[in-house]
């Protein structure tokens, strides 16, 4: 499994010692159950969408605070376990790569329509103008998603192995992206026992998402700029 891993390189230190290892622990499972890499991202799926389902219908408390946290941390181990387990057993595939990048989009999207909904339905919120903030945060989020993906699609493959070897991940860097790791944005429903406490944080996370939304995009332009049309 050890061999199953993608580079640590832009990968924050939760996704690298903590949901990665999950995953591996996961992926092995899958493979033991004769699952395959789709089934796997569907299963992924099915806990996210619990999770998210949850959120919009239940009042807060802290009960559901675990329940939504376990539920979306599971679906996010998974979401890891998927990719491993195609490389495990050789069956990675642009449909199941397709199909995986779907199930992230929508959940992202899903997931803050749902703190949108739980806002409108149980929050004292202080005006209704907070109501804008899942929406703002929706959208950073999806444009960092789909951004670093186009970003990733565009760069020529060959560009990196041309030169010299390329240097260790940073752990500057890793430390630096732990804000916006899904990871660590699933641990902010722990907060839902608090309305004032889950707000302030939602909307501290939602503020940062945006600087690095800026701070991403100037520099996904700025190297893709860079590259000349053969």
């Amino acid at each position: 499994m050890r061999g199953a891993q993608k580079t640590a390189k832009g990968v924050s230190l939760y996704s690298r010692y903590v949901n990665r290892p999950a995953g591996r622990i996961l992926a092995a499972a899958a493979y033991r159950a004769g699952l395959t890499p789709n089934q796997v991202t569907l299963i992924s799926a099915a806990f996210s969408f619990a999770g998210v389902a949850a959120l919009a219908l239940v009042r807060p408390s802290w009960g559901l605070a675990a329940a939504v946290w376990a539920a979306l941390a599971v679906g996010f181990a998974l979401d890891s376990a998927d990719g491993q387990l195609a490389r495990l057993r050789k069956e990675s595939s642009p449909a199941g790569e397709w199909l995986d990048h779907v199930v992230d989009a929508a959940k992202i999207a899903a997931l803050h329509a749902a703190v949108l909904i739980s806002f409108h339905r149980f929050f004292d919120l202080p005006g209704p103008g907070w109501l804008l903030v899942p929406l703002g945060f929706q959208s950073a989020a999806l444009l960092i998603f789909t951004g670093g993906l186009l970003a990733d699609k565009l760069k020529p493959r060959g560009a990196a192995a041309a030169g010299a070897p390329a240097p260790p991940p940073s752990r500057l860097r890793a430390v630096a992206l732990l804000p916006v790791d899904y990871g660590v944005f699933c641990s902010v429903f722990l907060l839902l026992g608090s309305e004032r406490v889950f707000l302030a944080a939602y909307t501290a996370l939602f503020v940062v998402h945006v600087l690095f939304l800026v701070a991403f995009m100037a520099k996904w332009f700025r190297e893709l700029t860079a590259i000349r049309p053969v």
